[in-house]
């Protein structure tokens, strides 16, 4: 079972090379990222001491380097991507992403597109 704590990141924006079309990968476009992170963090709250919770700045940089470093043709499997490298990286039980595509290529009109993934480990 996953801690009950989380800790909570919201907004992390980044111009990215992802989409199932050639244009969306050489052109690139918006995306921002929603993170949750489950964790126990009753040690980091006794102690004060960032060595006992998750560093928030570093999963920023990862979810950016991901982002911006790689490319896929979907955004689920920059989701996918990103949950894994969370996973083996930081002390954490669970990760819930949600990557939003900001306007997105296609006819109708959409301030976003979004995928929204959970994975534990």
């Amino acid at each position: 079972m996953p801690a009950p704590d989380k800790i909570i990141l919201r907004g992390i924006r980044f111009h990215g090379y992802h989409g199932v079309a050639e244009s969306e990968r050489q052109i690139g476009q918006k995306y921002e990222v929603d993170v949750e992170l489950r964790c126990d963090l009753s040690a980091a709250g006794r102690t004060d001491d960032l060595v006992h919770t998750v560093d928030y700045a570093q999963v920023v940089d990862l979810i950016i380097s991901t982002g911006t470093k790689q490319s896929f043709q979907l955004i689920e499997a920059l989701a996918e991507t990103s949950a894994s490298k969370i996973l083996d990286r930081f002390a954490v039980d669970e990760v819930q992403i949600t990557v939003k595509k900001l306007s997105p290529p296609i006819e109708q009109p959409l301030p976003y597109v979004a995928v929204e993934i959970r994975r534990s480990k």
